[in-house]
């Protein structure tokens, strides 16, 4: 298994990724739809299967693994009603991926499928981390607990920065923030997990691109009970039209704000403004469950391409020993970007869940060696 080539397939609410890595995380083909898979989830996988390399393996991204799922898992009856019950914890992106699942399953038989779960690196939070201050009998009823996300970005991460500072993952305490369309932070003591921004789903925590992040319980009890709106009407607001997107009241990209910010778009500045405060408070939170911080990493799409959020986030957490200053540009590759004599290193390191599928499907696979697929077998 260790030298066959992996499909990895990451089927989110509004897009699906498919790439092929090598054993060297090469990617040898890849192809990146910005839509949400449906029907055509089927013809969508097998078009890519008929010009990509052979595959022996295929890993699926899949957002949230529920109260049964602790690890990654190669794919059999048990797994996928297991996944099931994970949906109803994450209707908007576990559903999309477990069509994809079923898709890709059907088209390609004879090679093992693993599903990848982001919930996997927060598994062993300490349980004062991963509980809610709520009635132990909901806790024991429902299953109410943090389960934490990004983790797939996280432990990719957490392994490039180990090689950057040149130390052993498991010698450090590191803050990892994931910004992109979902936003995290996340605190790692000697490689494992110890406290992390989302929690039962991934609304919670920081403020995102359209979502809104942690906001008082009790505004959205009075929205439902003094304001009449419905429990679907507040879903749908909190995920699709919040965050930077509801602040500004245009965009909830980054790139979008700086450039109407610098044009002299207030409610732009401000959208940014709030954005930098939120992740420098989840940054300084989850660093309270560590002894120190030997570096903070950024990744994700917004952590890795805008240095102004950065800079915004390191300016303003002196107390942690982080300063501003940084350097001004996007890395090509991982990368320390603050200053060498600086406190606490500032690293970038560009995300790589898809080559962390294809390292935890080999993982799991060790040692079978499934027949390789044919590149243009799948109809």
């Amino acid at each position: 298994m260790n030298d066959t080539n992996i499909l990895v397939v990451d089927a989110g609410s509004a897009s699906l990724r498919l790439a092929v890595f090598d054993a060297d995380h090469r990617e040898l083909a890849g192809r990146h739809l910005h839509e949400a898979p449906g029907e055509d989830a089927r013809e969508l996988i097998s078009s890519f299967l008929r010009e990509a390399p052979p595959v022996g393996a295929t890993g699926h991204r899949v957002v949230h693994g529920g109260p049964r799922l602790s690890r990654h898992s190669a794919v059999d009856d048990d797994v996928r009603a297991a996944l099931d019950d994970a949906a109803r914890l994450a209707p908007l992106h576990v559903p999309s991926a477990l069509a994809v699942l079923d898709a890709a399953r059907g088209l390609l038989p004879d090679v093992p499928h693993v599903v990848c779960l982001d919930t996997v690196f927060h598994t062993g939070l300490p349980p004062a981390a991963r509980a809610y201050g709520v009635p132990r009998e909901w806790t024991e009823r429902h299953g109410l607990r943090r389960y934490g996300f990004h983790g797939l970005s996280c432990a990719w991460a957490l392994k490039r920065a180990a090689g950057l500072l040149g130390r052993p993952a498991d010698s450090l305490q590191l803050v990892l923030a994931h910004l992109g369309g979902g936003c995290s932070a996340t605190a790692v003591r000697d490689g494992h997990s110890v406290d992390t921004t989302m929690g039962f789903t991934p609304l919670e925590g920081l403020v995102m691109s359209k979502r809104s992040g942690s906001v008082d319980p009790g505004m959205l009890l009075w929205l439902q009970t003094s304001a009449g709106l419905s429990a679907e009407r507040l879903s749908h607001v909190l995920h699709h039209e919040s965050g930077l997107l509801g602040l500004s009241g245009t965009s909830g990209d980054t790139r979008d704000l700086v450039r109407a910010a610098a044009r002299g778009d207030g409610a732009a500045a401000f959208a940014l403004d709030v954005f930098a405060l939120n992740v420098r408070r989840g940054v300084a939170r989850v660093a309270a469950s560590l002894d120190r911080v030997d570096a903070l990493v950024f990744t994700g799409e917004i952590g890795e391409d805008q240095p102004e959020v950065r800079e915004a986030v390191c300016a303003g957490l002196g107390v942690l020993g982080l300063t501003g200053g940084l350097a001004p540009d996007n890395p090509a590759r991982d990368a320390v970007v603050s200053a060498p004599d600086a406190k606490v290193p500032v690293l970038v390191i560009p995300t790589g869940e898809p080559q962390q599928v294809a390292v935890e499907t080999r993982a799991v696979l060790a040692g079978r060696r499934p027949r390789p697929h044919p590149a243009g077998g799948g109809t």
